[in-house]
Formats: structure tokens, sequence, C-alpha cells
């Protein structure tokens, strides 16, 4: 034992790698219908091994980690940022900042009543409302602060186990009251709400782990019969006959040839046609009354499946029953809609936003043009944009450090950490606009939020490890029941709010509930009980704004305890 002690002291670089994998590994525990996530199990697991030895932990090494990871968080939410302000979404944005300033005042409430101290205040935050980046911001806020050396790693240790002791009612208490509770105290059935929602934007409703043989879209060969009525008709007018069904002439077979078709091209008695189109379309439409033909040489069309970035203001803002007869759609069909991360689904009454990212199919040269319409090809990128990286986050703190904010008598910097936050924001938003702009590739953003806070959250548990149950005993109940009211009056007052004065549909208060408290566990819950992903659409608009505003609250109510 002695021995073990030794190492993890001596390389604690090593230590903390062996938490981090621990920390996943608990975190991929699931306990109920809880699930405590990779941050969390790696405080814990950070605080288990922080028992066992004192592990000197690096301020330089976590400030780093930790400022990857808000940046990464800024990148990723910044493309719907702006879009989340406006239209639909300004309801569930208003539920996040409500809820926000709800969880903020209730816990500078209970900090006050209970007598705690700024980082025992700070971890409540944290823990209560399941945002961990709060730690960071109130790690670096309780840094600045001019007290002695000892109380800073004191109050710095306790926000970890303050954390610890809240978490776990933070994130079972929001999956229990959005999936139970809070449908009873409105009065919704969230199955039926789910199903009213669905029919109202159009998508129809799949059975949860099932998946259907049927093809949406298929390709098939029909022979033009002499006297038909496609005969002399441009392949313009036929595909406009055929509205508001969607079909589209891609290739024609002339005697030995075969060819791609253009829209003023006449069809003859005889040719072979290539169309497209939905599959009980083609049956019914045109399989009933023309002989189709196997022509494996005139259907063997090269498909591209691309992702392309809605840049487009002659895009945004529009439905995909509206889009569906543009000339920008046509020959080319939709697999996709990806908003902040999350796929949303796919219904005629389904308007598309400024950042969203589309799966489209089609032949290369259609996919290539629409895309000139919609916005860039999201093309695989290996390289990283470490110059747009280094300095947005350098003038990210540099601006963080710069700006205060007066609030009361106080004065409170914004802190490199929201600083960096921002700056990250900008750049993901600045993307939307110049796609070659800051380029930084899925995966490497994906390692950044990860290990950035899974590795700052693990070293901060080994700091708090060897004071842990001494803190625990200081902090007594009071901090698990203030807890408790720090995580239920927030969503309780959103709950009231979006219902009562925002007349927001249930399954999209629900989803912006979620996203409010970033707690993206509590959203599946209530799809899985509602049987629909709908709830989705609440909590994308709203999660950029929870991230943004929870994150800065671990620097303001440090100032405010501290005061």
């Amino acid at each position: 034992m002695a021995w073990a002690q030794e190492f993890l002291v001596k390389y604690p670089e090593l230590t903390l790698f062996l938490v981090i994998g621990i920390g996943y590994w608990i975190g991929s525990l699931q306990l109920g219908p809880l699930k405590l996530g990779p941050v969390t199990g790696s405080l814990f697991a950070g605080i288990a091994v922080g028992q066992v030895a004192h592990v000197p932990v690096s301020g330089t090494a976590k400030s780093i980690l930790f400022l990857l990871f808000l940046f990464g968080i800024g990148y990723s939410v910044g493309p719907q940022f702006m879009q989340a302000l406006k239209r639909d979404g300004l309801k569930p944005v208003l539920v996040a900042v409500v809820m926000s300033v709800a969880g903020l005042g209730t816990a500078f409430a209970v900090a006050k009543l209970l007598g705690l101290d700024p980082g025992f205040a700070a971890g409540l935050v944290s823990g209560a409302l399941t945002e961990s980046p709060a730690m960071g911001t109130a790690t670096e806020a309780i840094n600045a602060l001019p007290i002695p050396e000892a109380d800073r790693a004191r109050f710095v240790a306790h926000i970890a186990v303050a954390d610890a002791v809240c978490y776990l009612f933070g994130a079972a208490g929001m999956i229990w009251f959005l999936s139970s509770l809070a449908p009873k105290l409105i009065g919704a059935d969230l199955v039926a709400s789910a199903r009213a929602l669905e029919a109202e934007l159009g998508i129809t409703h799949q059975a949860p782990g099932t998946a259907s043989a049927w093809r949406r879209f298929e390709l098939r060969a029909y022979r033009v019969t002499e006297g038909g009525p496609a005969v002399g008709k441009t392949v313009a007018e036929i595909e406009q006959g055929a509205l508001p069904q969607r079909i589209f002439l891609h290739r024609v077979r002339r005697g030995d040839g075969c060819r791609d078709l253009a829209l003023d091209d006449r069809l003859e008695a005889g040719d072979i046609v290539a169309v497209s189109g939905r599959r009980e379309v083609l049956v019914d439409l045109i399989g009933r009354q023309r002989e189709e033909v196997e022509d494996r040489e005139l259907l063997d069309i090269v498909v591209s499946v691309v992702d392309v970035l809605v840049t487009s203001r002659a895009i945004a803002g529009r439905t995909l029953a509206e889009l569906a007869t543009a000339e920008t759609s046509r020959g080319v069909y939709l697999r996709a809609i990806t908003r902040g991360g999350q796929e949303i689904p796919i219904a005629p009454g389904t308007e598309i936003l400024r950042g969203d990212v589309l799966t489209v199919v089609g032949a290369v040269p259609t996919v290539e043009r629409a895309a000139k319409l919609i916005g860039p090809i999201v093309r695989p990128t290996e390289q990283t944009d470490f110059v747009v990286l280094g300095l947005a986050i350098f003038l990210g703190g540099l601006v963080g450090v710069l700006v205060t904010i007066p609030i009361g008598g106080m004065r409170i910097s914004l802190s490199t950490s929201v600083g960096t936050l921002l700056a990250g924001l900008v750049v993901g938003h600045l993307r939307t606009r110049y796609p070659l702009f800051g380029r930084i590739p899925d995966g490497a953003i994906a390692l950044m939020t990860a290990l950035g806070l899974a590795a700052f959250v693990a070293m901060t548990g080994l700091h708090a490890g060897p004071i842990f149950f001494q803190a625990i005993a200081e902090a007594g109940i009071g901090l698990l029941l203030g807890g408790m009211v720090v995580t239920m009056v927030p969503l309780i007052v959103g709950l009231y709010f979006g219902h009562h004065v925002l007349k927001l549909h249930p399954q999209l208060l629900l989803g912006a509930l979620a996203g409010g408290q970033t707690m993206t566990a509590a959203m599946a819950a209530v799809q899985e009980r509602s049987g629909s992903t709908v709830s989705v659409l609440g909590y994308t608009p709203a999660v950029p704004i929870g991230h943004i505003l929870l994150t800065s609250w671990g620097t303001v109510i440090v100032n405010l305890v501290a005061a």
C-alpha cells in the first residue's frame, strides 16, 4: 500500500489517467434511470484516489484543460446560438433564462441561510444545477479572491465536495421531475401530447427500437409507350405535372446509348427513363400504367451522401413542405437534420434554421448544385486551425480579464473561463457564415470537450479527496437538502412560466427545461416515457443558453458569497 501511495504521488500524470479511466467506467454504470456520466464518474474516482494518496495537482494543467473544454463547448453551440434567439426558439430560450436566474437566486439564498463558504456555494450551483463547468469558473474566481492561500485551497476543495453531494439528486431529481411529476402538474399526458405534436408537424410515428425494411426512396426504369401522356413532353413539364408528388427524371436510354436528361429534353416513344421518388409514388403513379424495365446500366447512377451546413437566408426559416417544391430540392432527398448536435425529426412542418446540418442524398451533380444554394458541404477534415484556436482562446481570455460587470456594490470580472467560452461561441457562429474559417474536426472537438472537462474534474477530485469526509461533516445534512431545493425550484418556476405565461406545448416545454439545466439524460427520459423524440425541438434552443449562463454562475456565486 505504501508503494502504491508513493507511486501515485511521484507520477501524478499517470494517476490522472488512472482516475479518468476509472471515472469513465463508473460513469457508464446504470443506476435505474440514472447514469452518472464520465464527468461525475471522474469526480468520484478522483475523490476516492485522493483518499489513498495526496496527489499533487498542477493548477496550470487544470486551467489549460478547462479552457480547451470551454472553447470546444462554445464552438459546438455557436452555430445555433444566434438562431436560438429568433422565431419560435425564443420561448425555450426564455425558459432557460428564467430557470438560470431562479437557480442562481435560490443557490445564493440557500448559501446565506446555511452559512456556506464560497467553495461550498459554488459546488452547490454546479452539482444541484448539473453544470460541472461551473466548477472551473468558480475555481478561477476563488483563486482571484484577496484571501490567504490556505483558504483558497480549502475553498477550491470544497467545490468538489459540494458538487459530489448535490449532483446525485440534481441528476436523478431532474429525470424524475421531467418524466413523471411535471406532466402531472400541468395536466399533460406525455404520450398523447407527443402524438399531437407529431401530427401537427407531420411526423409518422414508429415504435422505439424498430426499423422498417421498406425503402422510402427508390430509382426505377420505365419505358415510354407509344401514344402515352409523356410522349412529346419535356422533363420539366412531367415533373411539374406530378406535383405535389416529387418525382425526378434523371437519365434516358434512347437506342443503344444512355445519357443524362436536361429539364428541356422531350421524351419520345420507346425511351427508357430512370425515375426517382418515394416508393409509393412510383408504384401508384407510374407503375400501374407503365412497363417497368430492368436496366442496370441506366440505373447505375453515382450517388452522393453529404452533410450540408445551412447558411443561405433563402433556405433558413422555411419548412420542409415549402422546400420540397423548390428548385433547390430537385433530385435531392433528405436523410437527417442535425441541430446543435441533436438529430431532430423530419416532417413537413419542420422548419430549417441557419446552422442546421442537412444530410442529403442524390446524384453527385444534383447534390453539388443543391449545396451551392443551401450552404457549404461539410467535408471531413483532419486539420485543426490552430491559428484561430490559439488566438481565440487568448483574446477571449483577455476580454474576460478586462471586462467587469457591476452587480450592486461589486464589479465582477467575466474571467478567462467565461471569456474563452464566448470566444468559442463567436468562432462557432462565424463558421456558419465563413465555413472555411476556424475549421476544427468533430473528433478534435469531441476530445477537447470530453477529455478537457473529465481531466479537470478528476484533478479537482484528487485535490478534494484528502478532506472530503471532513468537509462533509462540516457542511452537514443541510448541504444535501439545500441542493435538493436548488435543483427543484428552477424546474418548478420554469415549468409554470413556460406553461402559463408562454403557453409552450408540453413536449417543447419539457425539452426546454432539460436544456435549461443542460441535462441530456433528462430529455432522453422524457423521450422514452413519451415514445417520441419530438421534445428535442425544445431542448436545442435552450441548451446553449443554459451552458453559457450556468457556467458563468460559478464566477457570480463566489463573488456574491465572498462579498
